[in-house]
């Protein structure tokens, strides 16, 4: 698991919510730093995908929650794919969101596509990104799909 954090981080005061807990919004934040850390890290850098025209979105956002995140705690975020498609690039990462004595918060599931950012259209990656997808972290679920 260690080897799939690519978020650690104080939760701030501008993070935390009226029942003193971190908000529903911030758990969406720090898995979106993770995947953003985790592309950079593997070498789809913000200015790859300018240069490209290509960015990632979301379709669907899943976050169970499993025990409270408070004030000050210290955070990591776990990355890894679950599901990607070879045909239309669509893919699904798993988000694990673990407190500073390790104990699991919250689980992030996430399904999204590439689109054209000129077009406003989806579209597939540059056969040169395959490479890379390759290297994501795979959950022991990971599913690929070929049609």
């Amino acid at each position: 698991m260690e080897n799939n954090i690519f978020y650690e981080g104080q939760v701030l005061w501008s993070q935390i919510d009226a029942n003193v807990h971190l908000r529903h919004s911030a758990y969406a934040d720090f898995c979106a730093q993770a995947r953003s850390n985790m592309l950079n890290k593997l070498g789809l850098s913000l200015s790859e995908f300018n240069q490209k025209k290509i960015g990632p979105i979301l379709f669907r956002e899943e976050l169970n929650y499993l025990r409270e995140i408070g004030l000050d705690e210290r955070i990591k975020v776990s990355v890894e794919i679950i599901k990607f498609n070879v045909k239309n690039s669509r893919f699904s990462f798993r988000h694990e969101i673990f407190k500073e004595n390790g104990v699991k918060a919250a689980v992030v599931v996430v399904d999204g596509a590439w689109m054209n950012i000129v077009a406003r259209k989806l579209t597939n990656i540059p056969e040169e990104w395959m490479s890379i997808i390759h290297k994501i972290p795979r959950a022991a679920d990971y599913l690929e799909i070929n049609e």
